[in-house]
């Protein structure tokens, strides 16, 4: 997956300093990527949009 147009960002509940958080990129064309903020060269989870909206409806807002 190519992920060089990705414009990564975290919550604006984070604590600021990037360091524990995940990131989201979601302009790219029909997939939501999502990574670790300390890793981020590591592995990427990679979401249809509807399955990330699904996701954060049922999971994150709890």
């Amino acid at each position: 997956m190519d992920l060089t147009g990705a414009r990564w960002r975290t919550s604006t509940r984070s604590n600021g300093s990037g360091g524990a958080c995940v990131e989201v990129a979601d302009n790219l064309p029909g997939v939501v990527a999502v990574r670790d903020s300390k890793d981020p060269s590591g592995p990427v989870l990679a979401f249809t949009p509807d399955a990330w909206r699904v996701f954060v409806a049922r999971g994150v807002r709890r």
